[in-house]
């Protein structure tokens, strides 16, 4: 295990040493995340205060690993390749820092326009998000254009960026003012926020516990919470049809895992599609109506049904030659 993990931090140091420091430092921000919680009974909106900072060191620690992890494989334009992870590391950092700024003033972060202070650091964020959003797109493009070695892999990670990008643009729809905000503003009345995770009612409701998913109204923070952790599903995906293909004998062609990875991407897609729909419909995660459950359920066979035809054909055909996975980007054929 230890030098399972000394290899991993040695390929992420090779890949980019920005990214690989900004994955360390989520574990700081996660430490101070974790003290402020235990140490500090100040809430915002109904939770504590520093419950943003160890949610998001959280999904940026596995959002750093993945990305360095996924990019390892790239070989073309090596100087694009360190600008996209590199700047995704620098504005993801000075993210994290406002966050953990605001944690410890016991203020909201996002949507926070009440002083001009706040509003400073919200317009801060907002427009290094931007940025980071289009730095995504180019690296999705770069990694879409990349060739590598086994095109199961090479697909499960490519559609998983796209759907990542999904997830993202998805945090954009939370950042229009509300209704309720408006009537503020039509009345001449400067709102304290501007934009809310949740449809139907104003943010600090009834909510899960740790990631605050309201458990009254619609919110959009689940659709972008599964959309942006993708690339880890399709990949965990993908590799898991390499091993099994491995297991038996390849059973499973590389067609076979093709199709299968196009479907999981289908699947994921309309589950992100599904729960966006729920939350502007609003109605809360942990209440879907019979619709919900009724799309989830067609959703769901549909993907059983696909895979089952995939596999019923795999095991009427002739065993291949088995496949080795690629470790690294320096081996690579187009795909």
């Amino acid at each position: 295990m230890q030098t399972i993990t000394q290899d991993a931090l040695k390929l992420f140091w090779r890949t980019n040493k920005a990214m690989t420091l900004f994955f360390f430092s989520n574990f700081i921000f996660l430490g101070i995340g974790i003290a402020g919680m235990l140490l500090d009974s100040r809430q915002v909106l109904g939770v504590s205060t520093w419950v943003k900072d160890v949610k998001f060191a959280i999904s940026l620690l596995l959002y750093s690993a993945t990305m360095l992890w996924m990019f390892s494989y790239i070989t073309l334009r090596p100087r694009l390749k360190s600008f996209v992870l590199t700047a995704s590391a620098i504005v993801l950092f000075a993210e994290m820092v406002m966050i953990a700024l605001q944690g410890a003033r016991g203020v909201p972060m996002h949507f926070n326009v009440s002083t001009p202070f706040d509003s400073a650091l919200w317009s801060a964020m907002a427009i290094s998000i931007t940025i980071f959003y289009l730095v995504s797109i180019i690296g999705f493009v770069l990694f879409l254009r990349s060739p590598l070695t086994d095109r199961t892999m090479a697909w499960s990670m490519k559609l998983g960026m796209l759907i990542m990008l999904v997830g993202f643009g998805l945090g954009f729809m939370m950042t229009g003012p509300q209704p309720d905000q408006l009537a503020q503003m039509e009345q001449g009345i400067a709102p304290a926020m501007v934009g809310a995770h949740t449809v139907g009612a104003p943010d600090g409701g009834a909510g899960l516990p740790l990631v605050g998913w309201s458990t009254m109204y619609g919110d959009l923070r689940v659709a972008h919470f599964i959309g942006i952790h993708g690339p880890q599903a399709l990949a965990l995906f993908g590799f898991g049809l390499l091993m099994f293909a491995r297991r038996t004998n390849n059973r499973l062609s590389e067609t076979h895992r093709l199709l299968m990875v196009l479907g999981a991407f289908l699947a994921y897609l309309g589950i992100v599609a599904l729960v966006t729909w729920q939350a502007l419909r609003v109605e809360p995660v942990t209440a879907p109506s019979m619709a919900t459950l009724l799309t989830l359920g067609i959703i769901v066979a549909a993907f059983v049904g696909y895979n089952a035809v995939i596999l019923g054909h795999a095991s009427r055909s002739p065993r291949g030659q088995s496949e080795n996975l690629p470790y690294n980007g320096n081996q690579h054929a187009s795909v």
